[in-house]
């Protein structure tokens, strides 16, 4: 698949700035920050390999075109130093949106996206305006968000789409997989997964594209029941089986005597047909390095399964910092990291791979998987045994009540939600590359839909009653 925007496949993020870095910054900082934008004034950035500057046409005004703007950026001396965003000026993002659903100028510019001649093409979901709350001028929308819980309204999702969705992963999963069986299924169509994914993928180009990563979230969940947790998944020996399904992600290279056993194998339980034939899908759209890519975020889903699994054998209560840690790897990430496939086109390798984009869909993953662990508290605490959250750690580590703990947890979404923003708005400017540009408002979008998600599923999700 070729890269949406005007940029050569094999442009580079040390290219990009060398390219556009100056004027963005400059624009930035006066923006911003409210100084004037000079040599002496203007922020340092780390030093970039990279050919040498090569000029960018002009508008007529005498600014290069398509600058992003409106973007906080990182101003040396500004926070603490300890860690890799330690100097990034946040305080643009939170002036007036502490409360939920409230304007945010930095996502706005993400979502918008890039504009002037020769970019129209480039905005498959653009927003000129911010949508209506769900519900708004028709049926009112299920569920009440958390309260405090820093999130963005989304449109509803289209109902069209939602239905094909939900018609096609249902005959997927029951008769082509045969990973959910006639028992399960209300909690099946209770999960809304067709109405979940359409949500996180607005800019998908077909039912088709969709469908992609809708096969991977039902398989990832199959794996996570059977294996882990709710339909006889145990701890015990669960490396074992992890191990096994992943090579229906990452194939087995072995001799000729022995690959029959291994392909049998791929149909022996529901998880390892769910992975099967969801990654055979994948493999029908992905590019090998979109395909490289999630086999080693699963990989990372995986390792963080195992983490999980040796506490509960232990029963040990990690630290918050332990649990956080944890929750960066059994996470959603490989779910957002696949946006652009999903979307029909790829950002390249080498721009995926760049640390600034990591930390971005690192925080989002973290983010989106905190919002998971708020609105399944109190179903996690009708369920057998104990499961860890994150207000269940805070209540045990930090020795605070329960409502107090999920409150601080909220806090602690909130954080991560802040940060995830600063530093997409901060990569959008430092690499206001369309293929960029697009990846960003493609996360962004599913760390919404998500939230979404969960706000609307009733069927599985209610509200503890701390307020």
């Amino acid at each position: 698949m070729p890269d949406p925007g005007p940029s050569p496949l094999q442009s580079s993020l040390p290219d990009a700035v060398s390219r556009f870095g100056e004027h963005v910054l400059d624009q930035a900082l006066t923006r911003a920050i409210g100084v004037e934008a000079s040599v002496d004034a203007r922020p340092s950035m780390p030093p970039l390999p990279g050919p040498p500057s090569v000029p960018v046409p002009a508008t007529a005004g005498g600014a290069p075109a398509d600058t992003p703007a409106d973007v906080p950026v990182r101003v040396p001396g500004h926070g603490s130093s300890d860690g890799p965003s330690g100097d990034l000026i946040a305080e643009p993002l939170r002036k007036g949106t502490a409360a939920a659903g409230q304007p945010n100028p930095v996502l706005e510019r993400i979502l918008r996206g890039p504009s002037g001649l020769g970019t129209a093409g480039l905005h498959l979901f653009r927003r000129e305006t911010r949508p209506a709350a769900p519900g708004a001028g028709g049926a009112p929308a299920e569920g009440t968000p958390i309260p405090g819980l820093y999130h963005h309204p989304v449109p509803e999702p289209d109902a069209g789409r939602v239905a094909e969705i939900s018609r096609r992963i249902k005959e997927w999963a029951v008769d082509e997989v045969q990973a959910v069986p006639p028992e399960w299924e209300d909690q099946f169509d209770g999960f809304s997964v067709g109405r979940y994914m359409v949500a996180c993928h607005p800019d998908a180009p077909t039912v088709d594209h969709v469908m992609v990563a809708t096969r991977l979230m039902v398989a990832e969940n199959a794996v996570d029941d059977c294996y882990c947790e709710d339909h006889g998944g145990s701890p015990v020996g669960l490396g074992s089986r992890l191990l096994l399904a992943h090579t229906a992600l990452d194939p087995l290279h072995t001799t000729k005597e022995y690959e029959p056993g291994w392909a049998d194998s791929l149909h022996s339980d529901a998880p390892r047909r769910a992975y099967r034939s969801a990654m055979e899908y994948f493999l029908q759209v992905a590019t090998a390095s979109q395909a490289d890519r999630f086999r080693h975020d699963m990989a990372r889903l995986h390792m963080g399964y195992l983490a999980e699994a040796a506490w509960a054998e232990t029963d040990h209560v990690p630290e918050v910092w332990e649990y956080l840690a944890m929750r960066q790897f059994n996470n959603f990430r490989p779910c957002p990291t696949i946006t652009d496939t999903v979307g029909g086109y790829e950002l390249p390798a080498d721009l995926h791979a760049q640390p600034a984009m990591q930390r971005v869909i690192a925080l989002a993953g973290n983010a989106t998987t905190i919002v998971n662990d708020l609105y399944s508290y109190t179903k996690e605490l009708a369920s057998p045994g104990r499961h860890l959250n994150l207000p269940v750690v805070i209540a045990e580590r930090e020795d605070l009540s329960e409502r107090d703990a999920y409150l601080k947890a909220v806090e602690v979404h909130n954080d991560l939600m802040h940060g995830f923003e600063a530093e997409a708005a901060a990569l959008a400017a430092a690499c206001p590359a369309p293929g960029v540009l697009r990846f960003l408002r493609g996360v962004a979008a599913w760390v919404d839909g998500n939230h979404y998600w969960h706000r609307t599923n009733t069927y599985r999700y209610s509200l503890p009653d701390f307020w």
